[in-house]
């Protein structure tokens, strides 16, 4: 079994490529499982980041995933609008921090 088949995609991720009223994914699970292993690298990188924005620049959490999200969204980008917003979630729930975005946005189970 490869490694590829053992990594465990959360339902939030999954949903970014969930066509409404489909249930499979717009991605075969390999292209999937490479973009959220992209995606959770970048929010585990962007910790200490976020960190040192917050207390280096004296600025809020909110502020600080703004940044954040903005920085994700400089060209060239690598990950797509969905994604960025994924990611910033990820980070709150990494550092503890109140997510952004909607009430029924979830990362708890990334």
């Amino acid at each position: 079994m490869s490694d590829e088949s053992q990594i465990e995609i959360p339902p939030s991720f999954i949903e970014l490529y969930l066509a409404p009223g489909r249930q499979k994914p717009s991605l075969p699970r390999a292209e999937l499982a490479a973009r959220y292993e992209l995606c959770e690298d970048m929010a585990q990188m962007l910790t200490e980041t976020a960190r040192q924005m917050e207390f280096g620049l004296g600025i809020t959490e909110d502020d600080v995933l703004a940044r954040c999200q903005q920085g994700l969204r400089v060209e060239p980008t690598v990950v797509s609008e969905a994604e960025s917003g994924w990611v910033v979630r990820r980070l709150a729930e990494l550092l503890d921090w109140r997510a952004p975005g909607p009430p029924n946005q979830r990362t708890s189970d990334a």
